[in-house]
């Protein structure tokens, strides 16, 4: 894994082991977190179900897997600031981790549709968000606070969000949220909260700190330093995405056909519906072939056979576009925001040709 920071213990994998498999493997699987991983029970364990609903409920990990029919989706999880580094290219973006293309990730995730547990808590009609609150604490937050995040009402009570104890077959990892957490498909990872304690029906938005000021989309000009609650954009659906994942940027290759591979992902209900690959700049396209996905909630792995030239290095360029034509945006330039979220231009690689032996 390439480790950015250690405590809070965020990494990523190497953006090739990415390329092998549809689903990731839990030990290569992306970790973001915001304060230390919280020590936690699962024997003692109790989810709360409150706010704007008639029948507050108080589930034990047993409850949930005995009264709640079991679900399993494969789910790509993408973190808001997937592919920073790119963004910090263009300009510095001071106190956050430069991530790479790893910070996406996909799993089978097995638990309980929220959605029937907020049927069963009999939410009131003036709910319209849903709550999460975490046990994990966050020296970043302003004050110091447990980690939460809220989605609309509409997005919670959807199928596919899930309140997951397993991934890929397994009990979930301590540091990927166990012994419950939230997966929210095609929304930024976060709002899947991790070592999730309550669920809480809501008329407004939650005023967590992660909700109300973080994870928003600040104007260039802003100083996120200095930004209050409501400030900027709130981010929710994944912007369409892709990145080049084999060769990587700066590996060396020799000349002749090579085989490039990456990933796609459009976020919320869209679909990729093409990837172009150019091996001279962007100067010409040809489309990529999209591998079969693991599911409706997942990435698209797609790969492209080029001919890279005896004796110049190339620049290898992709670009996605998804079921509702939309396109990514050329350059990280024009999306570049002081926390860098969301960068979904163009990925690059510059790929240097090997001397023949």
């Amino acid at each position: 894994m390439v480790v950015h920071e250690w405590e809070p213990f965020n990494a990523e994998p190497p953006p090739g082991v990415l390329a092998e498999a549809p689903i990731t493997p839990v030990e290569a699987f992306y970790s973001r977190n915001h304060g230390p991983v919280p020590d936690t029970d699962r024997d003692s364990w109790r989810l709360a179900v409150a706010g704007l609903v008639d029948r507050p409920l108080s589930l034990s990990l047993s409850d949930l897997r005995r009264d709640f029919e079991p679900c399993t989706l494969a789910v790509t999880l993408q973190c808001a600031g997937n592919r920073r580094a790119g963004m910090a290219a263009v300009r510095e973006i001071p106190g956050e981790d430069p991530w790479g293309d790893g910070a996406t990730s996909t799993a089978e995730w097995t638990g309980a549709r929220l959605a029937d547990v907020l049927v069963a808590a009999h939410p009131s009609g003036r709910a319209a968000h849903v709550a999460f609150e975490a046990v994990d604490v966050s020296p970043l937050a302003r004050p110091a606070q447990p980690y939460g995040a809220s989605i609309p009402f509409s997005k919670a009570s959807a199928p596919e969000v899930l309140l997951a104890w397993a991934m890929n077959g397994r009990p979930l990892p301590a540091a990927h949220g166990a012994p419950l957490r939230v997966v929210v498909p095609g929304y930024i990872g976060a709002r899947s909260v991790k070592w999730v304690r309550r669920v809480v029906a809501r008329a407004e938005p939650s005023d967590n700190y992660f909700q109300a000021v973080a994870y928003r989309l600040l104007p260039p000009d802003a100083d996120p330093d200095r930004a209050g609650p409501g400030d900027g954009l709130s981010l929710g659906p994944i912007a369409l995405n892709s990145a080049i994942l084999r060769p990587a940027d700066g590996t060396s290759v020799p000349p002749g056909r090579t085989t490039v591979r990456g990933y796609a992902l459009a976020g919320e209900h869209r679909r990729v519906a093409r990837v172009d690959l150019s091996a001279d700049g962007g100067a010409s396209w040809r489309q990529a072939e999209l591998d079969p996905a693991a599911g409706a909630y997942t990435w698209q792995l797609w790969h492209a056979d080029v001919t890279l030239p005896p004796s110049s290095d190339v620049e290898l360029v992709a670009r996605a576009w998804d079921d509702t034509g939309a396109l990514q945006p050329e350059s990280p330039r024009a999306l570049w925001n002081p926390k860098g979220y969301a960068n979904n231009s163009w990925p690059r690689a510059a790929i240097h040709i090997s001397p023949s032996p």
